[in-house]
């Protein structure tokens, strides 16, 4: 481990222990996890893992994420939360994640008051700081914490951190959740998120990593990485086929571009 990535781990090790016991509001990527992993290093069983099980979850997804936290000691409740219930989420505004945030965050704090538990924490990270995440306002309103960005560490010394440690994670793609593959304005329903899931589960069926499919009614923008083209082309038609099956009766193929339908209406953000 080099020296500044020894100095990285220390850090966040230092944050964490400042806290007798953590609720850590987990969703099973790079930067949860690896907080979920240090944290558990540094409190052991004082630390409790809450995820959604949502329907904006890939089933996929949450199980490889339950797997993960058991893999590593750490305690994981999974919860069920009901912004799907919420108008104000449904109709899919600019600041849709705020709702479901907020909605997660009171979830959890019930949890917390039940378990005896004083902090909730959060995977944002120092680059979280510079993009759009209406998510970060509810992380305030409920005065969730943030150690991985209070130790200032970056997306890149969570991968790191997170290789040095020999966590499976560490390149690990990033996996927003399935309503952002929904165009801002257009209503978020159980259904296109359904959609959405199983196509990119049968996409992912190629070896296919790093992709979204993006909704826009019935037709599909499926983004996939550049080095994958090749290969969704040379299976195109079967993905066509497996789409229209789902409900999209057109298929594009684009380069996937992190954020492009935030950019759509000139927000610059990852999703």
């Amino acid at each position: 481990m080099s020296k500044k990535t020894e100095e990285k781990l220390k850090a966040l090790k230092n944050e964490l222990s400042k806290y007798d016991k953590l609720i850590i509001a987990y969703s099973g990527g790079l930067d949860s996890g690896l907080l979920l992993k240090v944290a558990q290093m540094v409190l052991g069983e004082k630390v409790l893992a809450v995820i959604s099980g949502s329907p904006s979850i890939p089933r996929k997804e949450l199980d490889d994420a339950i797997r993960f936290a058991r893999e590593n000691g750490a305690r994981v409740k999974v919860i069920n939360t009901n912004e799907l219930d919420n108008e104000n989420y449904r109709q899919n505004p600019d600041e849709r994640c705020y709702y479901c945030k907020n909605e997660l965050y009171f979830n959890i704090e019930k949890i917390a008051k039940e378990e005896g538990i004083r902090y909730i924490a959060n995977g944002t990270n120092l680059d979280d700081l510079g993009d759009y995440r209406p998510g970060l306002k509810a992380a305030a309103e409920h005065s969730v914490v943030s150690p991985l960005r209070d130790a200032k560490l970056t997306k890149e010394d969570i991968r790191k951190v997170a290789h040095k440690l020999g966590l499976n994670i560490w390149d690990k793609p990033a996996s927003p959740c399935l309503a952002s593959r929904i165009p801002y304005g257009e209503p978020v329903t159980r259904e296109k998120l359904a959609q959405v899931e199983k196509a990119e589960d049968y996409v992912k069926s190629f070896g296919i990593k790093e992709l979204r499919v993006r909704h826009f009614g019935d037709k599909a923008v499926l983004e996939v990485n550049p080095s994958c083209r090749e290969t969704v082309e040379a299976n195109f038609e079967k993905i066509r086929q497996e789409f229209v099956k789902l409900g999209f009766k057109h298929t594009e193929i684009k380069d996937f571009e992190s954020g492009s339908l935030n950019k759509l209406i000139g927000i610059n953000a990852k999703k």
